[in-house]
Parts: structure tokens; C-alpha cells; sequence
């Protein structure tokens, strides 16, 4: 397609998003790119200092309300919950939902609750925020919700016996792996339950390809061999963040988004480029494994789809 950027987006006036993982890298130029445009945007952050200077950022290129933090951690199931009261007491709908926030191939931890931090902070946390904040987003005209997931998917399996990683060794990358195919199937699922209700809600979801941002150099990804890689391959087969935040974007703002699509970059491997429609892996299309899955998570969260 075209090359499409941010100056393409949609006049955004009047509509309130949130976005998870506002303070660096895709969440921060999504913030950017929609305050831009007109968006009321509010940031969920986990770090106050870092949400601080993200929100100055965020700030500069606002084109009509100003940004807002929002206190969020996804590792903390009351963290989400307080979330959403809060963001409930103060709006009267949510057009757009962002569910951008991640961790990538992290030594193994813990969430607040207990689960596997991989898939409790990129899978179930975005789950129960959802659900929590449905009530918000059907009061809004056509609503959306974006979930980012990733290329990494492809190589995902869920291990429905064990969705914690509390038995076997630990895998970094299999975990990582498990909770970007559990973003998908997810997505679906929201996208197949709306549709029953007769709701008018989008559930879609992007991934950014290659994107050169803290994930792929921090110290949280693993050894000093693979940050060292990660330093001499991003400038050479990823795109700055800006480029990576564009699918999302697209999948956020674009009247030609349809139901359970899912966007990512155009070029070789999908790996840089343009926002395009982009295809998934079998294990992604399994429409009996996304319904157990959303069960599953209501059972692990406590939380439930009210529609």
C-alpha cells in the first residue's frame, strides 16, 4: 500500500483512547501519533518517572486535549481493577482501547497474582482490562479494540495443562512465544463474542515486525551476548519505533479496518515497512483453542465478558 504515516490519520477530535505501555517505545509514539490528530489520549504507565516524561512528550504534539497518566500495572490484577474504576469515574464511554504493553523474553518471574510474568502482563492482564472496561466501550460509537501481538506468534503453542510454566524448565522465548499467540486468539474471540451480541465493537489486532525499541536491547531480554546482538541487528534489520507503531495506528484509526483484522508492516518477512493486512498461523485460526482460552482467563482472573 501507500506509505501511510501518521499525518494520515483521521481527524481524532472528540474521541478518547487508551493506551497501554505509554511510557517508551510503540505505546509512546502511538500516544504521540494519536494526541497528534486530536485524541484525548490517556497513558497507562507503570512508572511514575518515566510516565512523567513520556506525558511532556506526549504533550508537545497534542493538538487539542491534553494527555493524561493513568496509573496501570498489568502484573497486578487490583492495579488493572483500580484502573478501571478510575478511568471509569471520570469518562462516559471509551472509544478506542490500546492494548499495547509487553515484556519480551524476560528471566522467569512472577506476576502479583502468581502467574507466569510473560503471559500474566501481556495476555491476562490486557484480558481483565478489557472486560472491565466493556461497559465504557459500548457506550462509545463504534468502538475498538487494538491488541498488539507479534511475528513471534508463528512459533507459539498454548499449553493449556500448564498456562504458568509451573512444571518443566523455564523457556524465556516459549513463554514469550505462548503469550503473542494467546494475544491473537484473544482478539478473535472478542471480535466472535461482540458480534454475537450484536455489538458494534472491532476487536483487531497489529504487530510492529522488527521494531528497534527497549524490548529487543534491555536488560530484561536475556545474557550480554544477546543484548549485544540485539545493538549490531536492530540498525540493520529493524525499524525505529515510530515505523513500528504505524500497524497499531492504522488498526486504531482507519475506516477500512474490518472485524478481526490484523495489520503489520509490508516489507520482507513483514519484518519493516508499511501497514498492510497481514496473514497468521493455523494455531491462530483455532477457533476451539480461543474460546478455551477465554474461558481459561476468566477462570485465572476472576474477570467475566459481561455483554
Amino acid at each position: 500500500m501507500a506509505k501511510w504515516t501518521v499525518d494520515d490519520i483521521p481527524n481524532q477530535a472528540g474521541r478518547t483512547i487508551l493506551v497501554t505501555g505509554a511510557s517508551s517505545g510503540l505505546g509512546l509514539r502511538s500516544a504521540e501519533g494519536l494526541a497528534s490528530r486530536g485524541a484525548r489520549v490517556l497513558m497507562g504507565c507503570r512508572n511514575p518517572e518515566k510516565a512523567a516524561v513520556a506525558l511532556d512528550a506526549v504533550k508537545a504534539v497534542a493538538s487539542d486535549t491534553a494527555p493524561e497518566v493513568v496509573p496501570l500495572d498489568l502484573a497486578d490484577l487490583d492495579d488493572v481493577r483500580a484502573c478501571a474504576q478510575r478511568v471509569a469515574g471520570e469518562l462516559e464511554h471509551l472509544d478506542v482501547l490500546m492494548n499495547n504493553a509487553g515484556v519480551m523474553a524476560i528471566p522467569h518471574q512472577r506476576t502479583r497474582q502468581g502467574f507466569e510474568m510473560q503471559f500474566g502482563t501481556n495476555h491476562l492482564g490486557h484480558f481483565a482490562l478489557t472486560a472491565l472496561l466493556l461497559p465504557l466501550l459500548r457506550r462509545a460509537h463504534a468502538p475498538r479494540v487494538v491488541t498488539v501481538s507479534s511475528p513471534g506468534h508463528r512459533a507459539g503453542r498454548i499449553h493449556f495443562n500448564d498456562l504458568n510454566w509451573e512444571s518443566g524448565r523455564y523457556s524465556r522465548w516459549f513463554t514469550y512465544t505462548q503469550s503473542k499467540l494467546a494475544n491473537l486468539l484473544f482478539s478473535s474471540e472478542l471480535q466472535r463474542r461482540a458480534a454475537a451480541a450484536g455489538s458494534d465493537l472491532l476487536a483487531v489486532a497489529a504487530h510492529p515486525g522488527y521494531a528497534a525499541t527497549n524490548l529487543s536491547s534491555g536488560p530484561a531480554t536475556g545474557n550480554i551476548i544477546y543484548r549485544w546482538g540485539a545493538k549490531v541487528s536492530d540498525p540493520l534489520f529493524g525499524q525505529s519505533d515510530r515505523m513500528g507503531a504505524l500497524p497499531q495506528l492504522y488498526a486504531a484509526t482507519m475506516p477500512d479496518v474490518g472485524p478481526d483484522d490484523y495489520w503489520g508492516p509490508d516489507g520482507f518477512m513483514e519484518q519493516r515497512g508499511w501497514p498492510k493486512r497481514v496473514g497468521r498461523s493455523g494455531a491462530a485460526r483455532d477457533v476451539e483453542a480461543a474460546r478455551r482460552l477465554c474461558n481459561a482467563s476468566e477462570q485465572l482472573t476472576g474477570v467475566s465478558y459481561s455483554w
